[in-house]
């Protein structure tokens, strides 16, 4: 273990090294941990510790070339490391890279989830500030360890369902950060065929005593997760946030106010006015969804947020698939292989002197 220190004056770093694991070719995936202060102050206890996974092609150790970040947020319930615990993502960069598909790049997955679930990479007082983990600590810490190229067009965002919402946001507030983005399956695009009220159970959350009340109930914990971000209110415990509805008998009764800044604040197609012409600024931007997702909501919401795209100006590629809930990710003809490292290619910057020339 080796300690990095003072690297920023905005947060600390510890810096965990685990044995790397190397392919036949020379490709590695290393363990580290870093330690943001933009996470240390949280209501919920949120760690602010996080875990993640770099992959490191052939010959990053024999060269001095720099290359471009992929920023990877996985589905919330796969865990950080399991793009190459499970899924075989080392096999599928190393073979992309071997065939020409993309030149060589780096790839960091990182552990974005609360103690609850999705962090919503929102900043909260609640939950702790995870957008700027992401936009200022990490990418700090990615160029400040290892050979990058520390440019926004050599950056790109990627992520699967949960973590392709969170590419998406970060590229509509970041564009000076990231310069292109790729969402596999996103959600929280938009309204579904259901309302959100609908979903949660209303009973559990207004009794709740503790945190752990909630837990007996799956989708209320994951919508409880949605309030922590985007209605937060850090003096309000057990749940520290405000909750916009509640049930009168059989009744549901909505607080319009807080529906409406959970709404704005929350759904992605209700931020596209304010940052279309941040979307247009970058190099590129594509997201895709299955057609036979269980949840239709997803399937509709996505849909829609193509046409408010369309409708804003804001260029695009959107791909509706024969496939369903993060089904054909990954393997040799897997999107991530067949349509996102071919759209990285197109988008990012692989070297000092194309950006030099810019």
């Amino acid at each position: 273990m080796r300690v990095v220190r003072n690297l920023s004056a905005v947060f600390l770093f510890i810096l965990v090294s685990i044995v790397p694991v190397s392919a036949a070719d020379g490709s590695q995936i290393l363990r580290r941990e870093l330690r943001s202060a933009s996470l240390a102050q949280s209501r919920i206890g949120t760690d602010p510790v996080r875990k993640m996974a770099i992959y490191l092609p052939a010959g990053y150790e024999g060269s001095s070339q720099r290359y471009p970040v992929i920023y990877y947020f996985p589905f919330s319930f796969d865990g950080y490391g399991a793009l190459f615990d499970s899924q075989g993502a080392q096999e599928v960069f190393d073979r992309a890279i071997a065939r020409g598909v993309i030149r060589k790049f780096i790839v960091v997955s990182v552990d974005m989830n609360t103690p609850l679930g999705p962090s919503w990479f929102a900043n909260s007082p609640a939950t702790g500030n995870w957008e700027d983990f992401v936009a200022k600590d990490l990418v700090a810490y990615m160029d400040s360890n290892f050979r990058t190229l520390a440019s926004r067009d050599s950056r790109g965002l990627m992520g699967d369902r949960m973590g392709g919402y969170g590419a998406i946001r970060l590229g509509m507030r970041h564009p000076e950060v990231f310069g292109s983005l790729y969402a596999l399956h996103p959600v929280g695009t938009g309204s579904g065929i259901q309302t959100m009220h609908v979903r949660p159970n209303w009973e559990i959350l207004w009794s709740a005593k503790s945190i752990d009340d909630v837990k007996k109930d799956g989708l209320s914990i994951l919508f409880l997760t949605m309030y922590q971000a985007f209605l937060p209110e850090p003096e309000k415990p057990p749940l520290f946030a405000d909750l916009p509805a509640r049930k009168d008998g059989d009744k549901l009764v909505t607080d319009s106010a807080l529906t409406d800044k959970l709404r704005n604040g929350f759904l992605l197609e209700t931020m596209i006015p304010r940052y279309a012409e941040n979307l247009k600024s970058l190099r590129g931007f594509k997201f895709d969804w299955g057609r036979s997702d269980g949840n239709q909501d997803h399937v509709y919401a996505n849909q829609a947020f193509a046409h408010k795209l369309n409708e804003f100006g804001v260029p695009n590629e959107a791909e509706e698939y024969n496939g369903s809930w993060g089904e054909k990710n990954w393997g040799d003809d897997g999107r991530v292989a067949t349509e996102a490292l071919p759209f990285f290619q197109r988008c990012l910057v692989f070297s000092e002197k194309q950006l030099a020339a810019q």
